[in-house]
C-alpha cells in the first residue's frame, strides 16, 4: 500500500503541473488584458509600472517560469484586480462557506438519497419506487437556475419565510443547502437503486436467502455494502463539486464563496486569481480520488492493490 501511494502521489504531482501549464496558456490566450480596464485613464508610465508590478512586460515563457517558481514555494501570488490581495487569502476565506453550506447539503442529500434509492429498489414497480424515481428524473433534468428561482419566488417573496438571497445569518442558509441537496437526492436515489438491483440478482444473495438469513441480514450483510461502490465513486466527485460546482448558486444567491470569486476572476481576466483557484481545485481533486482508491479496498476486500497491476 504504502508503494502505491507514493506511486500515485508521484502520477497526482505531475498531472497537477499539467493543469496549472495549460490553464496558465489558455488565460494568457484569452483575448483582453486584465489591466486595460483598470489603467485605461492613467498615464502612460503608471500603466507600465502596472505591468512591471505583475510581470505582464515579460515574455509569455518567463512569466510561467516565474509563477511556478513561486507556485513551488507555496505562492499563488496576488490578484490583479484586487491589487494587494492574496490569491491564498481569498481562497483560506471564501472556501470555509462554500465548503459549509455545500457540505452540509452533501451529507444531507447522500444520506437521504442513499435511503430512497434502497426503498425503491425493494418496492420495484410499486407506488414507492415511483415517487422516488419522480424526484430523481425531476432532480436530474430541472436546470438548478430554473430551481433556485422557484425556490427564491415560492419561500422568499410569495411566503415570504426565508430570505432569497444574502448571507450572514442562520435563515440565509437553508435555501442554498436545500436547493443543493435536491440534485444529491435525485442522483444517489437512482444509482443506489440501479446497483442494489443488479446486485439483489447475483448468485451469492440467493445463495444467503437458502441459507435461511433473513431479508434484513441479507440486505445488510451483503446486499448493500456492495451496491454502495458506484455511490462510493461519485461520492469523491462530490465533495470536489461543492466548491467547483456552486457557481450557479452563490452567484443567484450573493453568496461570497469561492465559486463565487472564481466567476468573478474569469470575467475579469484576473489571470492569479484563477490560476490559484485552478491549483486548489486540482490539489482537492487529485487527493479524493487517491481517498477514493483507499476507501475502495476497503470496502471491496476482493479489490487488491497489487505492484504488478
Amino acid at each position: 500500500m504504502g508503494k502505491y501511494i507514493i506511486k500515485r502521489t508521484f502520477f497526482a504531482f505531475l498531472t497537477l503541473i499539467a493543469v496549472v501549464t495549460i490553464t496558465f496558456f489558455l488565460m494568457r490566450s484569452i483575448p483582453g488584458d486584465p489591466l486595460a480596464g483598470m489603467a485605461r485613464a492613467l498615464p502612460e508610465e503608471t500603466k507600465q509600472a502596472f505591468y512591471a508590478k505583475y510581470g505582464l512586460d515579460k515574455p509569455l515563457f518567463e512569466q510561467y517560469l516565474i509563477y511556478m517558481k513561486g507556485l513551488f514555494h507555496g505562492d499563488l501570488g496576488e490578484s490583479i484586480r484586487y491589487a494587494g490581495r492574496p490569491v491564498m487569502k481569498t481562497i483560506a476565506e471564501t472556501s470555509p462557506i462554500s465548503g459549509l453550506y455545500g457540505g452540509i447539503a452533501l451529507v444531507l442529500g447522500t444520506l437521504t438519497g442513499v435511503i430512497l434509492g434502497i426503498v425503491a429498489a425493494l418496492n420495484k414497480n410499486r407506488w414507492p419506487d415511483y415517487i422516488v424515481m419522480f424526484i430523481a428524473i425531476l432532480g436530474t433534468t430541472l436546470p438548478v437556475f430554473v430551481l433556485i428561482s422557484l425556490a427564491q419566488w415560492v419561500f422568499g417573496v410569495k411566503l415570504g419565510w426565508l430570505p432569497p438571497s444574502g448571507w450572514g445569518e442562520l435563515k440565509h442558509m437553508i435555501l442554498p443547502i436545500a436547493v443543493s441537496a435536491f440534485g444529491s437526492v435525485a442522483t444517489y436515489a437512482r444509482y443506489v437503486k440501479a446497483s442494489m438491483l443488479d446486485t439483489l440478482d447475483q448468485d451469492y444473495v440467493l445463495t444467503a436467502k437458502a441459507k435461511g438469513l433473513s431479508d434484513f441480514q441479507v440486505i445488510t450483510r451483503h446486499v448493500l455494502r456492495n451496491s454502495l461502490m458506484p455511490s462510493v465513486t461519485i461520492f469523491a466527485g462530490s465533495v470536489v463539486g461543492v466548491f467547483t460546482g456552486a457557481f450557479v448558486t452563490e452567484r443567484m444567491f450573493a453568496i461570497p464563496g469561492i465559486g463565487f470569486y472564481y466567476i468573478s476572476s474569469i470575467n475579469n481576466n484576473d489571470y492569479t486569481m484563477v490560476l490559484g483557484t485552478t491549483v486548489f481545485y486540482a490539489v482537492l481533486f487529485i487527493v479524493m480520488q487517491l481517498v477514493l482508491d483507499i476507501v475502495y479496498t476497503l470496502i471491496d476486500p476482493r479489490i487488491r492493490v497489487s505492484g504488478k497491476k
